[in-house]
């Protein structure tokens, strides 16, 4: 009830993660998304070794909430009834390659005799044209083009990819806004999102540094950030602790608390000019204080000062953690007859739940949507 994105059908002709994941917010918040399935299925059917009952953890992850029909987009068959599902459709959003997406007839072009309101989406690695468009792309592989890999890690490290799909992810995202705005706009058309175009915009500060003042951006150790000193990690007495001191009203508190008052008043200490110029030894001198505690010591003294400080810990444990119950994050898909988990929307909305259904079986809904399109 009070869906923000009730009465909204989408279609997704997609695999994996990119496409998935943004049909996945939409339907969270409402939306009827209903996933177009080679008779083979999605690859993430079977891309995780992780079973509960029939469903594929990773599959799981990505589609709750959605309908699954089985149709061949090479035959005409199969894309007759396709038009005749995006006739009464708002959307339809693809991560398949630009070639595949021309020539299974998922473009605006293609479909608008359909439907002249519908928005297509297609997110690809490079876009839907230029001498790129047809290259493979992964996650990974933008992640070492954009100079993400080279940016992640320690400076004497190899270079380094995100710890999870941060690609994926954030392209699926972007795509998703993207689809939005042009419903609400009112006007169909063509949306292409690249997760190489994606990527570059996710590192503005960065790029605006080297366009505006040359900057050759290189990796930090420990994770810091390129301009406020102290942010970054620090060793304990027993695991990582990461801190983050934005303002000199904060340093000053941290100094007080660790017994460095002197630094309050320290030129090379004091400001977060001088802790920049002087970086090495402010981390040096901060890092031989850090060292005294473990980094669960750290955070019960600091946190309550407001200075901003984390343990570093592990993806099981926040599962676990309080804060996650208190958002109630992680949420049975289903009635819980089968133990199958997943993460709740990060989105919110007063008034408005999602019901967090089952991932669907392959064409477990070919009946029912086919069957109200049907002349």
């Amino acid at each position: 009830m009070n869906a923000p994105l009730a009465g909204i059908r989408i279609v997704e002709v997609g695999h994996m993660l990119a496409g998935p994941y943004c049909g996945l917010m939409l339907a969270d918040m409402g939306a009827e998304v209903i996933k177009i399935e080679t008779p083979e299925g999605d690859i993430g059917r079977s891309v995780s070794p992780h079973f509960v009952g029939p469903h594929n953890a990773y599959f799981a992850s990505l589609n709750r909430n959605k309908k699954s029909v089985v149709l061949d987009l090479a035959g005409d068959e199969g894309r007759a009834a396709l038009g005749r599902i995006v006739e009464t459709s708002h959307a339809l959003v693809t991560n398949l390659r630009p070639s595949a997406i021309r020539k299974l007839g998922l473009t605006y072009d293609a479909l608008r005799r359909w439907n002249e309101r519908l928005v297509c989406v297609a997110l690809t690695g490079y876009g839907l044209d230029g001498p790129y468009a047809d290259n493979p792309a992964y996650d990974y592989v933008i992640q070492a083009m954009t100079g993400v890999m080279a940016l992640t890690g320690d400076p004497d490290a190899p270079p380094t990819k995100a710890g999870y799909s941060a690609v994926d992810n954030s392209a699926g995202l972007v795509a998703a806004v993207g689809l939005l705005a042009k419903i609400v706009q009112g006007q169909g058309g063509q949306v292409d999102v690249a997760m190489y175009d994606v990527m570059l915009s996710q590192l503005n500060y960065l790029a605006g540094a080297a366009l505006n003042a040359g900057e050759t951006i290189e990796r930090l150790a420990d994770s810091s950030h390129p301009y406020v000193v102290p942010a970054q990690i620090f060793a304990t007495a027993n695991g990582w602790l990461t801190l983050f001191i934005t303002h000199d009203k904060f340093w000053q508190t941290f100094c007080g608390e660790i017994g460095r008052p002197e630094w309050i008043a320290d030129p090379k200490f004091a400001t977060m000019a001088g802790r920049r110029k002087h970086r090495a030894e402010v981390i040096a001198a901060i890092a031989q204080v850090l060292r005294q505690a473990p980094a669960s010591a750290w955070v019960r003294r600091l946190s309550p000062l407001g200075v901003v400080v984390a343990e570093v810990g592990t993806l099981n444990a926040a599962l676990s953690s309080d804060i996650t119950a208190a958002r109630e994050l992680v949420v049975a898909l289903g009635d819980g007859r089968l133990p199958l988990q997943a993460v709740a929307s990060p989105i919110r909305f007063q008034g408005y739940a999602p019901a967090y259904g089952l991932p669907p079986l392959l064409d477990e809904h070919g009946d029912e949507v086919l069957g109200r399109v049907r002349t």
